[in-house]
């Protein structure tokens, strides 16, 4: 039995609230059950030095977690002047989940910055955060869109969504909250596009080493809870 009674395959309640934040070109609040991430995209009217003149954009991505998304306050990462590796490693997982399914020539010259920061930590903030940050990077072309600056279906390539999956209990369950995720003999995370192909698959035996099998259950629940999300992310742009 699972912590929270859901199902090995059941995930937590998902929601996106867009339009969130008043300033930036594109937002998104997003839930995963307890976990609650709030993803802005900005735009700059310039790239990167190393891609300058060269005709493409960039999509890139921070991530941060504020001192009370825990259960103990956390020191800010800013105070001691520097990231933490987890930090680092998140935000490029994120940036490289949104290029995936980016054409950065179609884009132009410009950059835009996903940020997301966590409010509420529960398992999953790095899953939830590629997820809302989806909505919040569409909604910021619709932005530009309006201004004559690109067409959304040029640059936007497909649907991208993340889901947890891990072993817990001798179980294979999908989208693990804190309790499961900090005790799980597996966990992985897993980013798919829209049509079901693979951007990145993180997995680690915390224990016990798992086998191909279990590997494969995994995916396929994986497969089905990024189906249920690229759903509601199309239901929610409508």
């Amino acid at each position: 039995m699972r912590p929270s009674g859901r199902k090995t395959d059941q995930m937590r309640k998902v929601s996106f609230e867009r339009n969130f934040s008043k300033h930036a070109e594109g937002s998104c609040l997003v839930k995963f059950g307890d976990t609650h991430v709030l993803c802005t995209a900005s735009l700059e009217e310039k790239t990167p030095p190393w891609l300058r003149n060269s005709g493409k954009g960039w999509v890139t991505a921070e991530y941060g977690m504020l001192p009370r998304a825990t259960g103990e306050r956390m020191k800010r990462e800013a105070a001691s002047g520097k990231q933490g590796g987890r930090t680092q490693e998140i935000q490029r997982l994120i940036g490289r989940s949104l290029r995936a399914i980016v054409d950065l020539e179609a884009l132009g010259e410009r950059q835009i910055t996903i940020d997301c920061d966590v409010i509420q930590a529960d398992g999953g903030t790095r899953t939830a955060s590629i997820t809302g940050a989806w909505i919040a990077l569409y909604d910021c072309l619709k932005w530009m869109e309006a201004r004559n600056m690109v067409k959304v279906e040029k640059v936007l390539k497909d649907h991208v969504a993340a889901i947890s999956c891990g072993i817990f209990a001798n179980q294979p369950v999908i989208d693990l909250d804190y309790l499961e995720d900090s005790s799980a003999e597996t966990d992985a995370n897993f980013v798919m596009t829209g049509t079901g192909a693979i951007v990145e698959v993180q997995g680690t035996a915390e224990g016990v080493p798992f086998s191909e099998e279990e590997f494969l259950t995994l995916m396929r629940l994986a497969r089905n809870g990024i189906g249920e999300l690229v759903n509601l992310q199309k239901q929610a742009i409508l």
